[in-house]
């Protein structure tokens, strides 16, 4: 109903109605506590502790009465879809606050939530160059370094800022012993002054809401558990400006094959570094190399799986034709073909048909399995968008093809610890389907 206030003549519009489209400061991500013996609800305290948080960031902002300061998922009304509703916050949200405590980190649907957030930062850092971290991390039970998941362990953030009690009993401790009640009010009064901080600075931009119920995990699969982020290498083939064919902008590359950007304008960051984040978000370490550095033997059985990002134009030139050529007859099944090809780019439109039956000759085989593991990967990804959304796929493919043909070591002396390595791929037994109304299920319509 729209209430409306008359005074001296003027009608306003109703408080809450000036709180429409006023995004939340922030997101409150947490790990449900199982209640235990049938006493008080166990997620209380977390509730208070945002009951606390909203109140501050209000006093420090002009929020208009009504308008959303936080959110926590226990405001998800009965019948409402929370993963729609989770999917819709999360895209739109401020700054992201994780609650961190061992039974966070071994959470899926925690990981869920951090995942969806930081594509988003991802994104904006691909399309403006510039930083994007607006999660604000804040502990709940402290946990030990080792415990980490590199998504956790790479923030740049002082948790001794809020108080040395703070860091040893976390704001669980201080909140439950009354003793240590000045030391949670200044803790919490800390934490809200950096998330109004943030929010204030970064203005991060509004995504595309994830499907919460087939999303990956910041942490890796629940199978694998949490630790040091896994190997995953991405190589690059692609020219650099120095050695283009005749006629193609250089707009599009550098002075290394890394600096090759095939989305530019739209994003302003090169495609490798860009992909190293997304893979690090899925608790894997990236490490990117050129096509034209030493490879290792074709023969000897792989160290690390792998995604070949290839620039079609890269087959204009004969020497790189000739490389690829002679990779593709090796028969590398745990490398994974990717072709990045924009479709706003009007130069690559104009040759495509040409690139693509030079590259259908050049790597018939990469080709082929790429067309039976993860088809719009290697038909070709025509925008920003469709890459990030096919990447959890596409590492989840390589993962797989890495473990069918890496070497493992038997038992007994000389032999190894007598168990093969395990390198669980980053969703587990979740399929990441995209959406076909997402972009990037369009690379297998062009």
């Amino acid at each position: 109903m729209r209430v409306l206030i008359q005074d001296g003549g003027r009608v306003h519009a109703s408080t809450q109605q000036r709180a429409v489209g006023h995004r939340p400061y922030f997101f409150l991500s947490y790990a449900h506590t199982p209640g235990y013996g049938g006493g008080t609800d166990p997620d209380m305290w977390v509730e208070r502790l945002f009951q606390d948080l909203c109140g501050h960031v209000m006093a420090m902002t002009d929020l208009p009465a009504g308008a959303p300061a936080g959110f926590m998922d226990r405001e998800i009304r009965s019948g409402e879809g929370w993963s729609e509703r989770l999917g819709d916050v999360l895209a739109t949200c401020r700054v992201f606050v994780p609650l961190f405590s061992p039974r966070y980190f071994a959470s899926e649907m925690c990981g869920k939530e951090w995942y969806a957030f930081e594509q988003r930062a991802i994104h904006h850092r691909a399309r403006s160059n510039q930083p994007a971290e607006a999660i604000v991390p804040a502990l709940w039970v402290p946990v030990p370094p080792s415990q980490l998941p590199g998504s956790a362990e790479r923030l740049q953030f002082n948790h001794r800022d809020f108080g040395e009690r703070y860091v040893s009993d976390g704001l669980y401790g201080l909140i439950k012993l009354r003793l240590f009640a000045e030391e949670y009010e200044r803790a919490v009064y800390e934490l809200a002054k950096r998330i109004v901080s943030v929010a204030d600075s970064v203005r991060i931009d509004t995504g595309r809401p994830v499907d919460y119920r087939l999303a990956p995990s910041a942490f890796g699969s629940p199978s694998s558990g949490v630790g040091a982020p896994r190997p995953m290498q991405i190589t690059i083939a692609a020219p650099t400006r120095h050695d283009l064919p005749d006629g193609r902008n250089s707009d599009h590359y550098g002075d290394h094959p890394q600096d090759w950007n095939p989305y530019y304008p739209a994003s302003a960051r090169p495609l490798a570094y860009v992909a190293e984040e997304l893979v690090r978000s899925l608790n894997y370490q990236a490490v990117i190399t050129s096509f034209d550095e030493d490879r290792q033997d074709g023969k000897a059985p792989p160290s690390t799986p792998e995604i070949l990002l290839v620039d079609r134009w890269a087959l204009r030139d004969e020497d790189h034709r000739r490389r690829l050529a002679a990779f593709d007859a090796e028969n590398r099944p745990w490398v994974t073909l990717v072709v990045p090809w924009s479709r706003d780019d009007h130069q690559s439109r104009a040759a495509e048909t040409e690139l693509i039956e030079k590259l259908e000759e050049t790597m018939p085989v990469k080709m082929g399995q790429g067309r039976a593991l993860c088809r719009a990967a290697a038909k070709g990804v025509p925008s920003m968008e469709a890459f990030g959304q096919l990447l959890p796929q596409i590492v989840e493919v390589a993962a797989q093809q890495y473990l069918k043909h890496a070497k493992a070591y038997p038992p007994g002396p000389g032999g190894g610890s007598g168990e093969r390595t395990r390198l669980t791929g980053p969703m587990g037994n979740t399929s990441y389907i995209p959406d076909p109304h997402d972009p990037a299920t369009e690379a297998e319509d062009l």
